[in-house]
C-alpha cells in the first residue's frame, strides 16, 4: 500500500463530517481535491470504504474499521510531533472547548495570544447550543466551556471574562413612534425568540417574568445569527446580546431601543467541572487567562460600554 498522511487526514475528516463538502471546508481544500484523494485512498482496497446514496455519503463497516486504524496512525504521528516539541521545551497537547453560539464573537479573542504563543498546542473548539455545551462538559470531553448563564445543577468552577449585555433591538427603519418603550408596551411587539434552552432565551424569559409581561414568540429560531437576520428583514423585534450586532448597529441597519429594565446584564464565563484534573495545556491556558483577561477585554470589547 502507498497511502499518504494527507489521504489519511482527508479520510478521517470525511468520516467525522459525513460530507465531502464539509470535509473540504474543514481542511480548506476544494471539493474536487478531496474527492480525488478519497478515490486514491479507496483504490488501495478491494472493499468499499464509502457508498453514495443519492447525494449522501455513508461509511461502510469496512470503512469504519479502517477509520479506527487511521485514527491510531494519526495519533501516533501527533505523538512524534509532540515528542520533538517537548524536547525543545515547548508546551504541547490539545485544548478542547465547547462554546455557546453567540460565544463565537468572544472566545477567539481570548484564545489567539495563547495559541500563537504555543504552536505545539492543538485547539478543538465546538460552537453549538447551550444544551450540547453542557453535555460536553458533563461528559468530560472538553476542558472548558463558555456560557453566559451558569448551570444550576452542575458542580463547576468559573472565571469571569466579559460583561454580556442584552438590549431591545429592531430594524433601523422599523415603523414606530416610540423612542423609549415602557415594559407594558413590549407585549404589543412581534418578538423573535431563541430556542428553549439557550442562554439568550433564558435571559429574555426571566426579564418578562420579572416584570409580568405576557409574551408569546412570533418566531422561534435556533441561533442568534438567525434571529439577527430575521430582525434585519423586518420580521419582528428581539432582545439580543450586543456582542453579536456591533457591525449592524455601526452600519445603522439595527437600532437599540431603550426600554425600562434593559439592558439585561449577564457575564461571559469560562466554566469547568469542579472535579476536573486539568492537563498541563489546560492549566497553562487558565493561568494565561487570569493574567490577560482584563487587558483583552479592554482592547477588544471596550466599545460595549459606549452603548447606552
Amino acid at each position: 500500500m502507498n497511502y499518504t498522511l494527507h489521504q489519511l487526514q482527508i479520510f478521517q475528516t470525511i468520516v467525522k463530517t459525513r460530507s465531502i463538502t464539509k470535509a473540504a471546508e474543514a481542511l480548506n481544500l476544494t471539493q474536487p481535491a478531496v474527492s480525488i484523494q478519497l478515490k486514491n485512498f479507496q483504490d488501495q482496497f478491494d472493499l468499499s470504504l464509502t457508498e453514495l446514496v443519492g447525494r449522501r455519503i455513508f461509511i461502510t463497516d469496512f470503512g469504519m474499521s479502517i477509520a479506527q486504524v487511521v485514527d491510531r496512525i494519526l495519533d501516533q504521528t501527533q505523538s512524534l510531533n509532540s515528542l520533538a516539541l517537548a524536547h525543545s521545551g515547548q508546551l504541547i497537547g490539545r485544548l478542547r472547548l465547547s462554546v455557546v453560539s453567540t460565544g463565537k464573537y468572544v472566545m477567539p479573542h481570548f484564545l489567539s495570544e495563547f495559541i500563537n504563543a504555543h504552536p505545539g498546542v492543538e485547539l478543538e473548539m465546538d460552537v453549538t447550543n447551550k444544551t450540547k455545551v453542557l453535555e460536553s462538559l458533563e461528559d468530560n470531553v472538553v476542558d472548558f466551556a463558555l456560557v453566559s448563564i451558569l448551570p444550576a445543577k452542575m458542580k463547576i468552577e468559573h472565571l469571569d471574562l466579559l460583561p454580556n449585555k442584552l438590549y431591545l433591538v429592531g430594524k433601523k427603519k422599523q415603523r414606530t413612534n416610540k423612542t423609549t418603550f415602557q415594559q407594558e408596551a413590549l407585549s404589543d411587539l412581534p418578538f423573535i425568540f431563541r430556542e428553549r434552552g439557550s442562554g439568550t432565551r433564558q435571559a429574555m424569559e426571566s426579564y418578562f417574568q420579572r416584570y409580568k409581561i405576557q409574551m408569546e414568540p412570533k418566531l422561534e429560531l435556533t441561533s442568534n445569527e438567525a434571529v439577527k437576520q430575521a430582525v434585519l428583514a423586518g420580521l419582528g423585534w428581539s432582545i439580543m446580546p450586543l456582542i453579536g450586532i456591533r457591525n449592524e448597529i455601526r452600519n445603522k441597519e439595527l437600532q437599540v431601543f431603550p426600554a425600562a429594565g434593559l439592558p439585561i446584564a449577564t457575564t461571559w464565563r469560562l466554566i469547568w467541572l469542579k472535579s476536573k484534573k486539568h492537563s498541563p495545556v489546560a492549566k497553562a491556558y487558565l493561568e494565561h487567562l487570569r493574567q490577560t483577561k482584563e487587558r483583552i477585554a479592554q482592547h477588544h470589547f471596550d466599545w460595549i460600554n459606549s452603548v447606552q
